[in-house]
């Protein structure tokens, strides 16, 4: 199956992190650049303004290796699931899609904050407290997360509430940076969630061993 390129000579490509799904770019591709795509496995755009063909990383060393390719019902619309090398967008940052028009609050917060804290990990900032726990290495970074663990206990034996969500939160956030420095994928963990709590139509089944 293939696109119809005879109805659109330039099919738009949406472009999303085979992980997270996040949204990485839009771009557009001809037939030649389709075909290209399929054989080396990398995205290959049309530049609209270069009027030429575009292997995306060529340049920058950030390639976009092809996890998946589908097409939509009219054949003219590409998604393309693909390993990120580095960012997305030419800005620097991770996606292309980081200028939020209006406040919906509809963003995953955990998501997001996986993506912030691998984001310093490529582009650090001065006096970044996340930047100065990758750079100190797991050694700290457990025992920031063994520390947080402790304060969250004795918050929770306070019986203050509020207390007790700051240090949640503290330790949600040093368990996140352990996970970057370990390469530990927050669908990695959704996914093990998913193998111990199964569910068949309204019934939960619950493993041996992993049971909540």
């Amino acid at each position: 199956m293939r696109p119809d390129f005879k109805k659109m000579e330039l099919i738009p490509a949406i472009v999303q992190d085979y992980q997270t799904k996040e949204v990485l770019m839009l771009a557009y591709v001809n037939e030649e650049a389709y075909d290209k795509m399929l054989e080396i496995k990398q995205t290959i755009f049309y530049s609209r303004s270069r009027q030429k063909l575009w292997h995306k990383g060529e340049e920058s060393g950030h390639f976009q290796d092809i996890k998946g390719m589908y097409l939509d019902c009219d054949l003219d619309t590409l998604l393309i699931y693909v390993k990120q090398t580095g960012v997305a967008c030419h800005t620097g940052a991770y996606s292309c899609f980081f200028n939020e028009v209006d406040p919906f609050d509809s963003c995953d917060i955990f998501f997001e904050l996986e993506k912030t804290i691998a984001d310093r990990r490529i582009n650090p900032k001065e006096k970044s407290y996340t930047n100065y726990l990758l750079n100190e290495g797991v050694d700290k970074i457990c025992k920031k997360v063994g520390e947080e663990a402790s304060e969250t206990i004795i918050a929770a034996k306070n019986n203050n509430k509020e207390e007790l969500i700051g240090e949640i939160s503290d330790l949600l956030f040093h368990v996140f940076v352990l996970m970057n420095d370990r390469n530990i994928k927050l669908e990695d963990i959704q996914n093990k969630l998913k193998e111990r709590h199964q569910i068949t139509g309204n019934k939960k089944e619950f493993h041996q061993r992993g049971e909540y």
